[in-house]
């Protein structure tokens, strides 16, 4: 045996070379897995950025202000997510189509007509919201207002950057899509309130929402004219084809999918602010942003597949498709599952960081932890629907789960505050996740479930 079949034996350069022979492998299932692992490495930065902001802005402002600042901040993202009216989903649709196609002019127009449809509806949806403060202002306390106000003006380019991040996940582009909203910004965010609170500006809501929408503007512009510099290397210039009836009327089933989950995840902070305190508020916020990292897994996946789904239905390669679908469920659930039980032995010392009294909210992660792991026991089942051709029946199943939620948060808030948040959201989720298997399996005939047999197709 010569020395290099010895060394070759070796267990690390054996795992070297499958590493080497998985980056150069140019198959989809091994693409999609590098961005997958791109983008989740993505948002692991991301979520360490964010937690650490958090962190921050709880240390400067107290449970108070940031227990506003979280209120606030939780309508932006609530109307943000669908002020795109669901373009940033429509490019993992259209993109991969036009281009399986050839149909280089719809292509073009798509890429340039989608950014413009979102800023203007988004804009139109910032006038109507800073119309309803104003009529509405004297029902909220005085401290609301002024961040209310200035969480208006992140909307429009909140929306462009959301369907920026659409068209280059469509690329396999996750630095351009991702690195500008994920990293960037929180970076300039927590440096220009480091920079208000070292200056002795007042650390309120006030300050951290005009921070956010400085930070929303620059990072957004600068994303744009990156995301423009790769596709001229991808797109050749030429006449573009405009169809906004077409992308709208596939869109819009999709943000309907979009705002009831949105309504989902978000309505837990609108009905407890109306029953407790900014400092409950600031804890639960606390409790739910430790998990927060669970639901990156489920991100990176989808991200990395939506547009996989589509691609291959245009394909006709339905043989394909079921395989990649069981694969992204187990993709999602087993690294969730051990998320949620490190975070869950961690969390008492995480929430220590905010404050001392934030640990008040420890046994609140356990009871989230369940919706979580429902959550991911179906793997990226709304995305697979959405790309399918079931954004309808998907809509439904969020509106039911959104409901289910909203209800049980109305019963179970006002007499168990945080707990009953909790308790409400973990029964939506679990609602969410049995509809979308059973939609998935009447509707398509795959079994979107982590146990049981393989997805299949009928």
């Amino acid at each position: 045996m010569s020395v290099t079949d010895s060394l070759n034996r070796l267990p690390v350069l054996r795992g070297l070379a499958r590493i080497r022979a998985w980056l150069a492998d140019s198959g989809h299932n091994a693409l999609a897995q590098r961005v997958a692992g791109a983008t989740f490495l993505i948002r692991i930065g991301s979520a360490a950025l964010a937690y650490l902001s958090q962190i921050a802005l709880a240390r400067w402002m107290g449970a108070h202000e940031f227990g506003i600042y979280v209120y606030v901040w939780t309508w932006a993202l609530l109307i943000g997510n669908i002020a795109d009216a669901g373009m940033s989903s429509a490019a993992q649709r259209f993109v991969p189509e036009y281009a399986e196609r050839g149909m280089s002019g719809h292509l073009r127009g798509f890429i340039l007509g989608s950014r413009w449809l979102a800023a203007a509806i988004a804009t139109a949806f910032a006038l109507l919201a800073l119309l309803t403060i104003r009529l509405c202002a004297p029902l909220f306390d005085h401290a609301f207002v002024i961040p209310l106000y200035l969480a208006c003006l992140c909307l429009p380019i909140y929306a462009v950057s959301s369907v920026q991040d659409g068209i280059a996940r469509c690329y396999n582009w996750p630095s351009v899509g991702m690195m500008p909203t994920f990293i960037a910004r929180p970076i300039l965010l927590l440096a220009l309130m480091f920079a208000a609170y070292s200056t002795g500006f007042a650390s309120d809501a006030t300050t951290a929402m005009l921070c956010s929408v400085i930070s929303y503007w620059f990072i957004g512009v600068g994303q744009i004219f990156l995301l423009n510099r790769r596709l001229a290397t991808k797109i050749e210039k030429g006449p573009k084809t405009y169809e906004p009836k077409q992308w709208l009327a596939t869109s819009l089933p999709i943000v309907m999918v979009i705002g009831f989950y949105v309504m989902l995840t978000y309505v837990d902070i609108i009905v407890l602010q109306q029953f407790s305190s900014p400092e409950t508020v600031a804890h639960y916020h606390a409790a739910a942003k430790t998990l927060t990292l669970v639901s990156f897994v489920y991100f990176s996946v989808s991200a990395a597949a939506g547009h996989r789904f589509s691609a291959y239905q245009a394909a006709g390669e339905i043989g394909k498709l079921k395989t990649f679908i069981a694969d992204t469920v187990r993709w999602t659930f087993w690294p969730s599952l051990a998320l949620i039980l490190a975070l869950l032995a961690a969390g008492w010392p995480l929430l220590a960081l905010f404050g001392p009294d934030f640990t008040a909210a420890y046994p609140l992660m356990f009871v989230l932890a369940f919706g979580l792991l429902a959550r991911a026991s179906v793997g990226p089942a709304e995305r697979i629907l959405s790309m399918l051709g079931e954004q309808r029946a998907c809509a439904a199943a969020y509106f039911i789960a959104s409901m289910v939620n909203l209800i049980a948060c109305f019963i179970l808030v006002p007499r168990y505050g945080a707990m009953g948040a909790a308790i409400a959201t973990s029964l939506a989720l679990i609602a969410e996740s049995i509809q979308l298997f059973w939609i998935s399996k009447k509707r398509l005939g795959f079994h979107v479930f982590v146990l049981g047999r393989k997805a299949s197709a009928a």
